[in-house]
């Protein structure tokens, strides 16, 4: 069994894809699995090659133009993935599952996914659905609401109608939400974007900053005395939530330079002063906050691995639900090892899961025999026949 790790792609993101894809291939390498990387430039260009599996060779900022061009056998490509190298002595590759490390657009959101589902193949991590809702900041809040779950109030507008109606909306901002308030491009991840607000002239300037990332903001009300909490589930039908994780951040919120920069990274596993791992809460606010993060797995029908976010107040004792994530940043390795599970087992588990997912879509029918077909004729509707 080969597995193919796609990383990279065509977002704000794609940095930090690599940094993931290139994790998932070392635990794969551990774990004795044959892997395969590949990688989508941002320019949107696909790439496969050895000279892929060293990071290092980014570092170099390198296009990997001069790598040999790959086809994707379209005829060769079901239930698996046919890549064949062009040129006269090229070769085939075959991809049995597939392993997206992707972040934020263009992989993340169900995009890659749905080509997956196209292919028939197996692929790890959530589905089409639930990785697209997921990316969602605004469905994600909606679907909360729905289904009972506590989150923080919002409110969520296009570019278009904050330009057309932009007093209407500082006026349903001001009434209805308590600040500070925190701007988010609705669909991206990583902090990117992201800011804290305490008045109008801090809000006007972080909508700009957030549209410029996407045509559609959410504004949410701040939680006080905050505690920033994580909890990572694995599993399809039967989830397993793993142990509880602080996230302690030198500014208004776990921003970017925390998740991947500041003392090599937590996203990384490598800033142990910004992490608490097991979270010093009490017993039952840890059983709650686990508890929800596998309501929430469910309720969104992700499989394979998600991880929930959660803003507590340590003063009101209220827990909020704040962001779920499809593949997480680099898996939360850190996380599941501290939960017991080393990086070869969680990957060998995500395959494992994934292969049941595949095994159990197909025991259902994809075919329905009609004879709509012998009575369809649009020429003749549309007054061209005879």
């Amino acid at each position: 069994m080969t597995i193919g790790v796609f990383f990279g792609g065509k977002n704000p993101e794609h940095d930090i894809s690599i940094l993931t894809g290139h994790l998932i291939l070392a635990g794969l390498k551990k774990a004795g699995i044959d892997a395969h990387a590949i990688y989508i430039g941002k320019d949107g260009s696909w790439h496969i090659g050895d000279e892929l599996h060293n990071i290092a060779n980014f570092k170099k900022q390198s296009d990997f133009s001069s790598l040999a061009k790959w086809n994707l056998d379209l005829e060769s490509s079901r239930g698996k993935m046919v890549f064949n190298q062009k040129g006269l002595f090229g070769k085939t590759i075959t991809i049995d599952v597939a392993f997206p490390a992707f972040h934020g657009q263009n992989g993340e959101d169900g995009t890659v996914q749905g080509l997956f589902e196209m292919f028939d193949i197996p692929y790890v991590g959530c589905g089409v659905a639930a990785s697209a809702i997921a990316m969602d900041k605004v469905l994600t809040k909606q679907l909360y609401e729905q289904a009972g779950f506590p989150t923080t109030k919002f409110i969520y507008f296009y570019k278009s109608d904050w330009e057309a109606k932009k007093e209407d909306y500082v006026t349903k901002i001001n009434t209805g939400l308590a600040w500070p308030l925190f701007v988010k491009p609705a669909r991206l991840g990583s902090s990117i974007g992201i800011a804290k607000v305490r008045n109008g002239k801090e809000l006007s300037f972080a909508l700009d900053v957030a549209f410029h990332y996407d045509e559609k903001v959410i504004v949410e009300e701040g939680v006080p005395n905050v505690c920033d909490l994580t909890c990572a589930v694995i599993g399809n039908d039967v989830p397993r939530a793993s142990l509880v994780q602080e996230s302690v951040f030198t500014e208004d919120f776990f921003s970017y330079e925390d998740k991947y920069i500041s003392g090599g990274g937590a996203q990384l596993g490598n800033a142990k002063q910004s992490l608490i791992i097991p979270a010093e809460l009490e017993e039952a606010t840890t059983a709650a906050v686990q508890n929800l993060a596998k309501e929430v797995f469910l309720k969104f029908e992700c499989s394979g691995t998600a991880r929930v976010d959660f803003l507590y107040d340590k003063e009101s004792k209220k827990l909020y639900v704040n962001e779920i994530n499809p593949l997480p940043g680099t898996l939360y390795h850190h996380l599941w090892e501290k939960s017991g599970v080393a990086l070869p087992e969680l990957v060998k588990k995500l395959i494992t899961l994934a292969l049941e997912k595949n095994k159990k879509k197909k025991g259902f029918t994809s075919t329905f025999a009609s004879s709509i077909l012998a009575h369809a004729d649009w020429s003749k509707k549309l007054g061209r026949g005879k």
